[in-house]
């Protein structure tokens, strides 16, 4: 199957990020906290966190919520990080981490009570079959749920072609993910469309995966920098892109039931 991801030249975005150990998850906390509601999470047994990246969701709902937590990451290195965050969260018995892909989930349809994705399907081109994907794996009256970069109006051919050389992204517009939403078959649906505030974003961020862990993460993608001069462009476009004040950038928490 030939992969469905956009690529960077140099050191692509998710690459980069797995080798520092960070994950750029838009709306930090409170976007987790709104799908944690909207889902129903309290009343799950099984949760499915699709995209998991360094873990830090997947430990978060384990430990708050008690339930069993399954997260999956195409990349070894993203689950590596996890592993180390349900161990410093103490949750380890309680999260069970493994290498998918979103397009192929290797669960059996209708076995989980909720399944979660956040910042993940943004990379990808496929993205209906994607959200099919994790609607075949989620029991009939569970729910799913998606928080997720959007346009509110249809970019410049500039910032279009920008997200996609930075981030690696196709972002759709609200529009489109509302359309991608209604085709999915979920009922119950809702959407939520957040405007990203700069200054909000990086605190709820350090919030999110820890200030401790944040530090080392820096500095890690410090010694990549000096140590790697052909990854320096990358870096600097990664993450002095500037994308998160565009005023049409925003993010989308959509939820539904099966």
């Amino acid at each position: 199957m030939a992969d469905s991801r956009a690529a960077l030249p140099g050191i692509e975005y998710l690459e980069m990020q797995a080798h520092v150990g960070i994950t750029k998850h838009v709306g930090g906390i409170e976007a987790t906290d709104e799908l944690v509601a909207q889902c129903h999470i309290a009343d799950a047994r099984e949760v499915l966190n699709v995209g998991c990246g360094i873990g830090v969701t997947s430990a978060y709902i384990a430990k708050k919520h008690g339930c069993h937590v399954v997260g999956v990451d195409i990349s070894e290195k993203m689950i590596e990080w996890s592993r180390r965050r349900a161990k410093q969260d103490r949750v380890e018995s309680k999260v069970e981490l493994r290498v998918a892909d979103i397009l192929e989930l290797p669960f059996e349809a209708s076995r989980f009570d909720v399944v979660i994705v956040e910042s993940v399907v943004v990379f990808i081109q496929d993205k209906a079959r994607a959200i099919g994907e994790c609607v075949r794996v989620t029991k009939p009256g569970g729910y799913v749920g998606l928080s997720e970069s959007c346009w509110t109006e249809e970019p410049s051919p500039v910032l279009a072609a920008l997200a996609r050389r930075d981030l690696g992204a196709e972002v759709p517009t609200a529009m489109a993910w509302q359309a991608l939403w209604v085709a999915s078959g979920l009922k119950d649906r809702g959407v939520t469309i957040h405007q990203i505030d700069v200054r909000k974003e990086v605190r709820d961020r350090l919030r999110w995966i820890g200030a401790r862990w944040a530090l080392h993460a820096v500095g890690r993608l410090f010694h990549l920098y000096l140590t790697r001069p052909a990854a320096r462009a990358s870096i600097k476009a990664q993450f002095g892109t500037g994308l998160d004040s565009v005023e049409t950038l925003a993010y989308g928490v959509f939820t539904g039931r099966k």
